[in-house]
C-alpha cells in the first residue's frame, strides 16, 4: 500500500548516514536543487570525526595542509546550510518498503517514517565496536585509565599514556601525544607497522630521539590498579614479562564493522559486510539505492573521505536522472555560475 500519512518525512534523497561523505552528498544535491533528509543513529552530524576522534588533525583533505576532524564537520555543516536539509538523528534506519508509487519507506527503530525515491547509504563503517585485546580484566578499567578512542588529546595532558596497535590510528596518535603526555609508549605485536610509511618514520624518529618509548614484538596482557589503571604488564618475545607504569591505556586495533538491519535490505554485501557497487554511479544492485563512502566496495576501493566524497558527486549526479528522467542535466561549474545563496 502507498503510504501518504501527512507525518512522514518526504524528500528527494534520503541519506541514511550524517558523516562527512553523507554530509557533502548534501551539496551536490543542493547544486542540482534536490532536497535532502539525512537519518543517523548518532545524536549529532559527523559520524565518526565527532564522535570518535573531534581533535584529530586530517591531512589529505584538498586545499587543508591540516584540519580537525570537529573542524571540517563544522565546515561541510556550513556548506550545506544554504540548502536547509533535515536530519532525523539519534534514530538507526530499521525497515525498507518498496511503495506503489515507486519511492522507498525507510523507518527508524523509534518509528519515524521517511519516504523517498532514492536513498544513499552512507554509513560508514555502520554500526561499529572497537576490536578489544584479550585481557581478562580489562572490562574493569574501561573509562578509569582504558580507552578505545582518544577523544580529546588533551585529556591526557601530563599521564602516562601506553597506546597499543600498528595501524594509522595508533601511530597518528602516537605523534600527535609525544607533545601531550608525559610519558608515551606504543606497543606493537610485530616489527612491521601497517600504517602510512610516513607516519612510520616518524614514530621510529621519536623513539629515536628520546621522546616516546617504542617496543615491538609485544604485547599487553595484564593491567594493575585499584579502581583506577595504575599500570599495564606487557609480554614481550625474547625480554619476557615485565610492568610499566600507566595512567592510560589506549588499545587502536580497529573497529568491527557490522551493517545492522541494512544488512537485510537485499543488497549485495561481500564478506567483509561492505555493500558492492558499481563504479559508474555507485548504484546498489536495487535500483534507486546507491552506497558511497567507507561502507561500499568495490575493485581498487579506497576509504577515504576524498574517495567518498567523488563517490558521492557521481551518485547525485545519477539519482538526478532516476527522480527526473524528463529533465535536462546540464552540469556547470560552480565558479561559472555561483550558487544561490552562497557568497560569490
Amino acid at each position: 500500500m502507498n503510504t501518504t500519512a501527512s507525518n512522514i518525512i518526504e524528500t528527494d534523497i534520503l541519506i541514511i548516514g550524517a558523516g562527512p561523505v553523507g554530509l557533502f552528498a548534501v551539496f551536490e544535491a543542493g547544486l542540482l536543487k534536490m532536497r535532502c533528509h539525512l537519518v543517523d543513529i548518532l545524536p549529532q552530524p559527523g559520524g565518526q570525526l565527532t564522535e570518535i576522534y573531534p581533535k584529530k588533525p586530517i591531512y589529505d583533505i584538498p586545499g587543508y595542509p591540516s584540519v580537525l576532524a570537529g573542524d571540517l564537520v563544522q565546515n561541510l555543516l556550513k556548506q550545506i546550510e544554504p540548502f536547509g536539509p533535515g536530519f532525523t538523528l539519534g534514530e538507526r534506519a530499521e525497515t525498507l518498503e518498496k511503495q506503489e508509487d515507486g519511492r522507498w519507506l525507510v523507518t527508524t527503530h523509534r518509528g519515524t517514517k521517511h519516504l523517498a525515491p532514492v536513498i544513499f547509504i552512507a554509513g560508514g563503517l555502520g554500526s561499529f565496536e572497537p576490536r578489544k585485546p584479550p585481557i581478562d580484566n580489562i572490562a574493569q578499567f574501561e573509562d578509569r585509565g582504558v580507552e578505545y578512542f582518544v577523544r580529546n588529546p588533551d585529556f591526557y595532558q601530563n599521564k602516562k599514556v601506553v597506546i597499543a596497535g600498528g595501524g594509522d590510528s595508533a601511530l597518528d596518535w602516537t605523534i600527535y601525544l609525544a607533545d601531550v603526555a608525559s610519558d608515551l609508549t606504543l606497543i606493537h605485536r610485530r616489527t612491521e607497522f601497517r600504517g602510512a610509511l610516513d607516519s612510520v618514520e616518524k614514530v621510529q624518529h621519536l623513539a629515536q630521539s628520546g621522546k616516546i618509548r617504542l617496543i615491538t614484538n609485544a604485547q599487553v596482557t595484564g593491567l594493575q590498579g585499584n579502581g583506577q589503571l595504575s599500570g599495564i604488564t606487557v609480554l614481550h618475545d625474547t625480554e619476557g614479562e615485565y610492568q610499566l607504569p600507566a595512567d592510560h591505556f589506549v588499545p587502536l586495533f580497529g573497529l568491527t564493522p557490522k551493517l545492522g538491519p541494512i544488512g537485510d535490505w537485499g543488497l549485495k554485501v561481500d564478506k567483509g559486510n561492505a555493500i558492492e557497487v558499481d563504479t559508474f554511479d555507485y548504484a546498489t544492485n536495487v535500483p534507486g539505492i546507491y552506497a558511497i563512502g567507507d561502507i561500499n566496495t568495490y575493485p581498487g576501493k579506497l576509504k577515504l573521505i576524498l574517495c567518498g566524497f567523488h563517490e558521492a558527486t557521481l551518485a547525485c549526479q545519477s539519482a538526478f536522472k532516476y527522480v527526473f528522467p524528463d529533465k535536462k542535466l546540464s552540469f556547470k561549474y560552480t565558479t561559472v555560475t555561483g550558487i544561490e545563496g552562497l557568497p560569490q
